[in-house]
């Protein structure tokens, strides 16, 4: 990929011009659009060029810094000719007092970012239907993604974009499995209920740490979420300090285990209505990868000793 521009030149979206010229962020950039664009050529989430006007997107921004870097991340494919879609900027205002109302528009302007602004009082709804000594987050999500449904259909979009990343998937994936019974995640591409829009995440690929350091060289001004990230013990922030701290202790574990959403064995695991086991009988022929399970390797073993070594 070509560096971005000098600022002087017009060329480049108002968005990417003061980026850092630094050789470690341009690094740092690179890796998040390759991982992007994995992301996306791997789960088909942009459609064959045809004759018609290029679909639209509706990339959803709270202000934190994983939606400012999706934003960045997609005008910047977008510029370089590698994205052929229409991007709206979408941010919900939800009504929480003190809600810096201010920033996301200013933010949307200065840069010529084509946004929308919608107002709805989601906050009061939460507060009114959740204890205070309870979690906010499903209501709240839920009212949210309503809402953004609706905006999607009404400016004629195919997609709503979020900016959900790899740390994102794994927690949610230990989250299913230690309180849902289940095994399940975010998908990066999936269609909603209603079967009329699909919802994007194209920074699946991409490590929260990664997106840290782009959103505090591109000096986004973040807004924290003062309703749910202000309560204290949420499962998933056990989750996350639990997941944060094999990679501190095993540096590369966390890249391992998100590609191991991507390469499960049915055979091997216990849900009968994905692998046929009633009839799996002696003699016959199994499908390659359903026999017995390979010897996990040498470094495979160390790491799992590493791993229950203080059990």
């Amino acid at each position: 990929m070509n560096d971005i521009a000098a600022t002087a030149d017009v060329d480049v979206p108002m968005l990417l011009r003061n980026a850092p010229k630094s050789v470690e962020f341009k690094k740092l950039r690179k890796r998040l659009l390759r991982q992007a664009r994995q992301a996306m050529d791997d789960f088909a989430m942009v459609p064959e060029a045809s004759s018609k006007s290029p679909p639209k997107w509706l990339v959803c921004l709270s202000g934190g810094k994983d939606s400012y870097a999706l934003l960045a991340v997609l005008v910047e494919l977008k510029w370089r000719g590698l994205l052929p879609v229409e991007l709206i900027a979408c941010n919900l205002d939800q009504a929480q007092p003190g809600f810096p109302a201010h920033v996301l528009p200013e933010f949307f302007e200065k840069n010529d970012i084509e946004h929308l602004i919608i107002r709805e009082d989601t906050y009061s709804i939460v507060t009114d239907k959740i204890p205070a000594h309870r979690t906010y987050c499903s209501l709240c999500s839920r009212l949210r993604r309503g809402i953004l449904y609706r905006v999607a259909r009404e400016q004629g979009c195919e997609a709503i974009v979020l900016g959900h990343h790899r740390e994102d998937i794994l927690e949610t994936f230990f989250m299913n499995l230690f309180h849902g019974g289940r095994l399940a995640s975010m998908p990066p591409k999936l269609v909603n209920d209603e079967g009329d829009l699909l919802v994007l995440r194209p920074l699946a690929y991409s490590a929260e740490s990664d997106i840290a350091r782009f959103a505090a060289g591109m000096e986004f001004p973040i807004i924290p979420c003062n309703l749910c990230g202000s309560q204290d013990g949420l499962q998933r922030d056990e989750v996350k300090r639990m997941l944060q701290g094999w990679e501190k202790t095993n540096p590369g574990r966390l890249g391992v285990m998100a590609r191991a959403l991507a390469h499960t064995r049915p055979s091997h695991l216990l849900d009968r209505s994905l692998y046929d086991f009633v009839g799996l009988r002696p003699g016959e022929v199994t499908k390659e990868g359903e026999g017995e399970a390979e010897e996990p390797c040498g470094a495979g073993l160390a790491m799992t000793a590493g791993l229950f070594a203080a059990e």
